[in-house]
């Protein structure tokens, strides 16, 4: 109790005005997601996360602090880190080292991935668990899934060692499936990374309704989703950007603006 009245007192400074313009907008979209994570019942206590990588030479992202539940982070307490894992301003906050090691691993490798998203869902988790992974049984499946990887259990990431695994595993695909363990998205930003993510979650929760339903799943017409993928490969960033993550972006001031400051 000590310990949680102590964290309730700290005073998290604003940094607006304090960063560059670019960094505070990136600090308020990877906020807003951490507070649509919650929203959406996606978060794992304190135990999942997403970052942003802000832009520079330096290969200097945000994390979320560790002992915040998403529903409290906001912009002001998401913490830089360099590819050391170290802070690169004073904070009274401590990051994951798990999430260290799976979000610097895809951040310095892959100059696309501007934004790292991994969750621990049931039905995430679900899917991972399951030998073929997600099934084109759903128009959601059938958009993402030919832009899934795989990377197979190592046990708690924080065995530095296993970033360059990760990489090699992920290619240069947009999303992951972490086997027995979650699901991983990658984005040009903020919105594109949350709307990947977003997708994956719903086909792997519509995929457990489905195979729970009974084993009788109506299997889409031959080269139906390969067409699909084509379409959402195509479709999806302009839907991020100009489309769905406004519209998120306007929902998460609706819900609690607090996550701006």
């Amino acid at each position: 109790m000590a310990q949680a009245r102590a964290l309730s007192e700290v005073e998290i400074p604003s940094l607006k005005g304090k960063v560059s313009d670019e960094e505070w907008a990136i600090r308020v979209d990877l906020a807003a997601a951490y507070r649509l994570v919650a929203h959406y019942g996606w978060d794992d206590l304190i135990f999942t996360h997403l970052s942003a990588r802000i832009p520079g030479p330096e290969h200097h992202f945000l994390l979320n602090p560790y002992q915040l539940m998403f529903e409290e982070v906001t912009a002001s307490s998401l913490v830089k880190v360099d590819v050391n894992g170290n802070p690169v301003d004073p904070t009274p906050f401590i990051t994951n080292p798990a999430g260290f090691t799976i979000h610097s691993a895809v951040h310095m490798a892959r100059e696309d991935a501007h934004a790292v998203m991994h969750l621990h869902t049931p039905a995430g988790q679900a899917v991972s668990a399951h030998e073929e992974g997600l099934l084109p049984l759903t128009q959601t499946a059938m958009l993402v899934r030919a832009d899934l990887a795989f990377h197979d259990y190592e046990g708690v990431a924080t065995d530095l060692e296993e970033r360059e695994r990760i990489v090699a595993d992920l290619g240069d695909k947009g999303g992951m499936l972490l086997r027995n363990h979650g699901t991983l998205a990658v984005g040009g930003n903020v919105g594109e990374c949350f709307i990947k993510l977003y997708f994956i979650e719903r086909a792997c929760q519509a995929q457990i309704m489905a195979l729970s339903a009974g084993d009788k799943c109506n299997n889409p017409p031959q080269g139906t989703p390969e067409l699909a993928a084509q379409q959402g490969m195509a479709g999806l960033k302009p839907a991020a950007n100009l489309l769905a993550w406004p519209a998120l972006l306007r929902k998460a001031y609706r819900l609690d603006a607090g996550f701006a400051t």
